[in-house]
């Protein structure tokens, strides 16, 4: 018979994010936790088409973009730490009547509420490299150990072009080695 120990993280992971204080994620999650995340991300980069320059994006979609990000990670945030990434108040009357981790369920409820009720964000502010790091390194971390997971994806970019043309100059080098592709004379 044989046997083997798996190991299971049971301590979160913790991002340190300077003066701004740190964030605990959950140890494990189950991959179909993080592929659903994960494809909420890539619909709502989908919604950008290929458009590269942020200044001809619509304000909408990147609004979404970014909030599907925020949320992914939510997702994964322990509950106290999750209470300080997304938190939703509404107020009424300049009292908070309410916090929540959805934009939806805040305006719910600020609709609900009626007359002069509104929702303010008062959600983590990270600057944007931040958070698209955040991301690369839960997506490691949940989506075993790659960059991405392995679903398709059609947002992936292209390889890069190779720059100039290839020559057949000589090495100024006087060493015998030889280079990749070129035959010793």
């Amino acid at each position: 018979m044989a046997t083997k120990d798996f190991a299971v993280r049971t301590e979160p992971h913790v991002a340190r994010l300077g003066d701004l204080g740190e964030l605990h994620f959950v140890p494990e999650v189950f991959g179909d936790e993080f592929l659903d995340g994960y494809n909420q991300i890539q619909d709502a980069q989908r919604s950008l088409g290929n458009e590269d320059d942020l200044t001809k994006m619509e304000p909408e979609a990147l609004r979404k973009v970014y909030g599907s990000m925020r949320d992914f990670l939510g997702r994964f945030l322990t509950a106290e730490s999750d209470e300080r990434w997304r938190r939703f108040e509404v107020v009424k009357a300049s009292k908070v009547v309410g916090h929540f981790r959805t934009r939806a369920e805040a305006d719910e409820r600020a609709a609900a509420l009626g007359g002069t009720a509104r929702v303010q964000d008062e959600s983590m502010r990270v600057p944007d490299r931040i958070l698209v790091e955040l991301l690369e390194w839960t997506t490691e971390l949940y989506g075993g150990g790659n960059d991405r997971p392995t679903t398709p994806s059609s947002g992936s970019s292209r390889a890069s072009r190779r720059a100039g043309t290839p020559g057949k100059a000589s090495s100024r080098s006087k060493g015998s080695t030889r280079a990749a592709g070129r035959s010793a004379r």
